[in-house]
């Protein structure tokens, strides 16, 4: 039971989970903002504009004794509309300061530092021998440091 409860604990306690939480908790109350903001003044100024002072909220059908609330239907696509649109600029904006901070962290080529020589020239034949010789393996000549 110790280790059950110790791995519930560590599963609980990682950022990742810490994070989706901070996540939930934020995306609730910004729906109720959002929800607020349709509600309250897009649909009415949409209603105002398209039907002249008719309340989204009531607009519906009557089926038998069944009101189907398309005004409800409405609102709530709006609603996901405008969560959907800021979703999209948080994200771009997100990816957008990932890149220049990538750019950042990489050197440019210019400033790299340039890489030691593994290679040079023998003195009297002229050849490319390795860095470390002391004898060329061309005209045999023994080389000096």
């Amino acid at each position: 039971m110790k280790k059950l409860l110790k791995e519930f604990k560590e599963f609980a306690l990682k950022g990742n989970m810490i994070d989706l939480a901070v996540g939930m908790v934020i995306g609730a109350a910004f729906t109720a903002i959002v929800t607020s903001i349709v509600n309250d003044i897009i649909m009415p100024a949409i209603s105002l504009l398209t039907l002249g002072f008719v309340d989204f909220s009531t607009i519906g059908i009557q089926v038998n004794e069944v009101f189907i609330n398309i005004g409800g239907l409405l609102s709530a696509i709006v609603n996901f509309l405008i969560v959907a649109i800021v979703l999209f600029i948080v994200v771009k904006g997100i990816n957008a300061m990932r890149k220049a901070q990538e750019k950042l962290r990489a050197k440019p080529e210019e400033e790299k530092e340039p890489e030691a020589p593994t290679t040079k020239i023998c003195p009297y034949c002229k050849s490319e021998i390795a860095i470390d010789a002391v004898k060329c393996p061309h005209c045999t000549s023994d080389l000096k440091d």
